[in-house]
């Protein structure tokens, strides 16, 4: 099944004095079927018009590398250099511009603005166009958080409308909604569907998922654009589209307002987001697993990571937790969104089940690694982040190779210059283990050249970095 990243939404606040304040929608108490008759034309015109005003045109520029063609064997061939002359190699582009364009919402009337974190990332230059002008703004970032796929950005302009903003958990399979977008800066694009189902996550789009499901079709250009009910309030952050033919018609998912709100009011005020981590690698309870254990629900550990909160309060692989401060675990993502929701050195109580037996005990949560790529100020355009279990399985790490993890590198910077790549494991630099982004940030101090040691497909390498 093919996978394609079309959409997104976003949430409305006021900024005061370090206070954020949504701009709350009312809450509702029933549901109604439309009007019907012969001179009743069934129309959401004035339930959606507010909120289309609030999604804008979000425009990125890259610099990308092109590949070296010098290289090529045909540039030293006569017959070549025969009709193209010796001086045609000079000539070849060295770098393009790739442009992207995507939607976003407004969400404080001083110019913040929700979008999807895919959206922007990497972006050397963000540009917002407001509906119904073609007046363009320079944005900064704020805050982006990979792990939930959402970003705040921010355009200096004021008296901006802010969209209203639902509690999410209200909303129920067969609800009307809307796919708002503002793609390709032409105007507004309104799209109608229903909520197909809630809660869902295992879609492996990203780390933090409880997606909206929803059958409204989503255009490409839509990323970042708002799914909304019928009174035009914002429900979710449309944020991808599984489809078979990578067009508009396939299954599309939200990010809930709910958590929307709650990451963009951490981006806003610490320009980041803070979770706590327990250092486990968990699976659901399924299939002849529920014939083992007394539970037939709860987070499976299937590893647990050295040094870990996890390690350090005596979890064990086999262990099933089934609640956190008493309240009930579901399955992994359940465990998963509920461990991430609380800060770094949290003590909480996990209840879980060994052996046929109940046990609770207290853990002091650590520190999540970075997983949304920290650049490295001394290494301009190099990006890592800490190995933890999943991308240990991911990438077929084992567990007794430490280092950092490569996630990207930019072009034309000292780490390409040193043939650093992305998906290497940087494991030592000159007399220094790395076992940590802080160790990789004191390792880079000080001028002149520096070997670095790494992994790359369990193979070690050393390079240079002048």
């Amino acid at each position: 099944m093919k996978k394609a990243l079309l959409i997104s939404v976003a949430t409305a606040l006021v900024v005061s004095g370090g206070t954020i304040h949504f701009n709350e929608a009312p809450s509702y108490f029933k549901r109604v079927m439309p009007q019907s008759g012969s001179n009743v034309v069934i129309s959401y015109y004035d339930a959606i018009k507010d909120a289309k005003e609030c999604v804008v045109n979000i425009s990125t520029k890259k610099k990308v590398k092109l590949p070296n063609m010098e290289g090529m064997p045909f540039f030293n061939d006569p017959f070549f250099k025969q009709f193209f002359g010796p001086m045609f190699k000079n000539r070849l582009p060295k770098s393009r511009i790739q442009r992207s364009l995507g939607s976003g919402v407004i969400i404080s009337s001083d110019g913040y603005i929700v979008t999807n974190n895919h959206v922007i990332k990497n972006a050397d230059e963000i540009t917002v166009t407001l509906p119904g002008s073609d007046t363009e703004y320079k944005a900064k970032v704020i805050g982006k958080d990979a792990l939930t796929d959402l970003a705040v950005i921010k355009i200096d302009k004021k008296g901006l409308p802010a969209i209203k903003v639902a509690d999410s958990s209200k909303i129920r399979p067969g609800d009307v909604v809307f796919a708002i977008g503002n793609p390709f800066g032409i105007g507004e694009t309104v799209t109608q569907g229903i909520v197909s189902a809630t809660n869902r996550s295992n879609v492996g789009i990203n780390t933090y998922e409880n997606f909206i499901q929803t059958d409204a079709a989503i255009n490409p250009g839509n990323s970042g654009g708002a799914l909304v009910d019928t009174r035009g309030a914002l429900i979710g952050i449309n944020s991808a589209i599984i489809t078979r033919s990578g067009g508009n018609n396939g299954i599309g998912f939200a990010i809930p307002s709910n958590m929307m709100k709650e990451v963009v009011t951490k981006l806003i005020e610490k320009g980041k987001i803070e979770r706590g981590y327990l250092g486990v690698l968990i699976e659901d309870l399924k299939g002849d697993l529920k014939e083992v254990y007394k539970h037939d629900y709860g987070a499976l550990i299937v590893d647990v990571t050295k040094d870990s909160a996890a390690k350090e309060a005596g979890l064990r692989r086999g262990d099933l937790i089934i609640a956190v401060n008493g309240e009930k675990v579901e399955d992994a993502n359940d465990l998963k969104n509920l461990i991430g929701s609380f800060p770094p050195g949290k003590e909480i109580t996990i209840t879980y089940e060994r052996d046929g037996r109940t046990h609770t005990v207290k853990v002091r949560l650590g520190e999540r690694p970075e997983t949304s790529g920290e650049a490295v100020e001394t290494l301009k355009g190099l990006e890592v982040q800490n190995l933890d279990p999943n991308l240990r399985k991911m990438y077929n790490i084992p567990s007794d190779v430490e280092g950092v993890f490569v996630t990207d590198v930019r072009p034309d910077s000292p780490a390409e210059k040193a043939g650093i790549k992305p998906g290497d494991v940087i494991i030592q630099i000159d007399n220094r283990e790395i076992k940590n982004i802080r160790d990789l940030k004191e390792a880079l101090r000080g001028e002149g050249a520096k070997k670095v040691f790494v992994k790359r497909q369990g193979i070690p390498l050393i390079l240079v970095i002048k």
